[in-house]
């Protein structure tokens, strides 16, 4: 991005005049609710201009402020000044009794000093720093009407408000909403509940109450409104490549890299600015509305709402808030998404107010391959895929759904789900055996169900085990082949079974069955109990188990009687047919 540094305006002073010849004032720049946010913002501007002060205000705020300087002087300062871009539009002309006492510089009084004689000011000049060849920024300054400088007269005041437009009007009733004096409908109209607002406003600032803002008063108003943005350093950006310009927060927020569909914006801390940005139709709007939905940047509880050429999607989570909006026109895709951390709430609506007033669609689209190439099934055009805290194994045990699992993977979860698509709950389990069973909050229609064997099986005979082995990453089930080495555990447990097999982690929860498909178990985590095992040792938690923790709720089971080897395929078939991927959810 670039980012244009002003040079400082040289103000000469030849000669200062005596107290009893010159009046007074001041160019008031900014106030800040804190001493902290007043002293940043004094250093920070003394950095550009000369005859920087700060001084306390009726009300609690800390005022930035040049001078002091004769009316005329300061006059052509602030037009000065703002024609450079180095104060804000907003800024005004002040007077001494304005002010209760100097912070900054300290040690330092100009309350009863004369005003100081300019006979000379130098103009400016842009320079231009590090820069890439694809964004730019400019400051964002906004349109007040220019304050005069002194007190109005109520007469004079209600002249300089029938001035004002529409938009400015209704702006003065969203501050004094913000400010907690205004409850009424943002219409412009100045009624009643209006200007009883303003009397309040005036009456908490310590200035005469008449219920009709003078153009000092209103400007001080917007300014304690606008004082929540100051210090993200607003700027419009302009993205040649993805073809967007829009205020961003240039002090939160940086160019990064282009990952096709997106320009990535980033910091140090969690905000985060993506532009989005590609050629399309509405099929392709409605996959990156599905796609988007995966992403850890975008939690699950929000507003989600896809129109025919538009989306809309709002993430709450307890670290982020995210905000993406994206609209398909001409067959171009373009948006943007702001994440913001959470708690912020007032910093993050009101910038979101900015960035969507400010966004303008530009013809260019980024270049699918424009990207750094970097590959990885954990992202998606460089951001993270949000993945579940744990993935184990469970298996279908009737029509609707219900799933068997092991109890280790619905442990403190806010969310589960059964093939990271189906949400489910937990119906009952047994922490002691370590079962759990699920009841999907949809009706599914699994493609098999487990059928139990009713016969205690051979030892040393063939056993298989399917199951999520990698968490997923394979997106389907593999089958783990052993054999029964005993129909207990080590120490005569009755409920279990001891295998001849090896398994993963991610197995753990997944059917076993015999060589005629019928489940014999139910696979348990390794480590079981706190046990450490040798390699290749295994234990299940036995069928009549299982079945007597269903019972319970009431659901049939099917029971299998086939002993007969149906084969490596179809049993393969059989017991991946029944397994799902059970994840637990932050």
């Amino acid at each position: 991005m670039t980012r244009f540094l002003l040079s400082l305006v040289v103000l000469v002073f030849v000669s200062v005049a005596p107290a009893s010849a010159q009046q007074q004032v001041f160019v008031q720049v900014e106030a800040h609710p804190s001493l902290n946010a007043g002293e940043a913002a004094v250093r920070r501007y003394a950095s550009r201009v000369q005859d920087v002060n700060g001084f306390t205000l009726r009300g609690g705020w800390y005022a930035v402020a040049l001078g002091p300087y004769s009316p005329g002087d300061a006059q052509a300062i602030l037009r000065n000044l703002r024609a450079a871009r180095l104060i804000p539009r907003d800024s005004y002309i002040a007077r001494v009794t304005d002010y209760r006492q100097q912070f900054w510089p300290v040690g330092t009084n100009l309350l009863g000093n004369p005003a100081l004689l300019v006979p000379q000011n130098r103009g400016t000049e842009n320079v231009q720093t590090d820069s890439t060849p694809d964004t730019t920024e400019e400051a964002a300054v906004p349109e007040p009407q220019l304050p005069e400088p002194s007190d109005e007269t109520v007469r004079q005041a209600r002249n300089s408000e029938a001035q004002l437009s529409r938009e400015e009007r209704a702006e003065l009733q969203i501050a004094l909403e913000w400010a907690g004096f205004y409850s009424g409908a943002i219409d412009a109209a100045f009624g009643r509940g209006t200007r009883n607002s303003m009397a309040l406003w005036q009456e908490a600032n310590n200035f005469e109450v008449t219920g009709v803002l003078t153009t000092r008063q209103r400007a001080v108003l917007l300014q304690q409104y606008n004082s929540v943005l100051e210090d993200l350093d607003l700027a419009l950006v302009r993205d040649a490549k993805a073809g967007i310009e829009i205020q961003m927060p240039t002090a939160m927020v940086a160019f990064e890299k282009y990952e096709p569909p997106f320009a990535h914006y980033t910091g140090d801390g969690a905000a985060q600015v993506l532009l989005i940005s590609q050629e399309g139709n509405r099929a392709t709007l409605t996959g990156l509305y599905d796609i988007m939905q995966t992403l850890a940047i975008v939690p699950e509880t929000g507003e989600r709402v896809l129109n025919s050429n538009s989306f809309k999607l709002i993430g709450e989570g307890s670290k982020i808030v995210s905000h993406t909006e994206v609209t398909l026109d001409q067959g171009r895709l373009k948006g943007f998404s702001l994440i913001w951390p959470a708690g912020d709430e007032e910093r993050r609506t009101r910038l979101l107010a900015e960035m969507q007033k400010s966004f303008v669609a530009l013809d260019a689209v980024l270049d699918p391959a424009s990207g750094s190439g970097t590959q990885s099934i954990d992202l998606i055009s460089g951001l993270e895929i949000r993945k579940p805290r744990l993935s184990r194994s469970g298996f279908y045990v009737d029509r609707v759904g219900t799933v068997v699992t092991t109890s280790e993977v619905v442990a403190e979860c806010r969310r589960i789900t059964i093939d990271e698509r189906f949400e489910a709950e937990i119906a009952v389990q047994d922490a002691e055996r370590g079962i759990a069973v699920l009841r999907p909050l949809e009706t599914l229609a699994p493609i098999g169900i487990a059928a139990f064997s009713q016969d205690e099986p051979r030892l040393k005979s063939d056993v298989a085990v399917a199951g999520y082995s990698y968490g997923g990453v394979l997106g389907a089930p593999t089958v783990t082949f052993g054999q029964l080495a005993d129909v207990q555990g080590l120490n005569g447990e009755q409920d279990l079974k001891r295998l001849a097999l090896t398994a993963l982690d991610g197995d753990a929860g997944g059917p076993v069955v015999d060589a005629g498909g019928a489940v014999l178990g139910m696979l348990l985590p390794e480590g079981q109990g706190g046990r450490q095992l040798p390699d290749g040792v295994s234990f299940a938690a036995k069928a009549d188990v299982i079945r007597g923790l269903l019972d319970q709720l009431g659901v049939s089971t099917l029971e299998s009687r086939d002993r007969a080897d149906v084969g490596l395929e179809a049993l393969t078939n059989r017991a991946s047919g029944m397994t799902v991927l059970v994840s637990c959810w932050d």
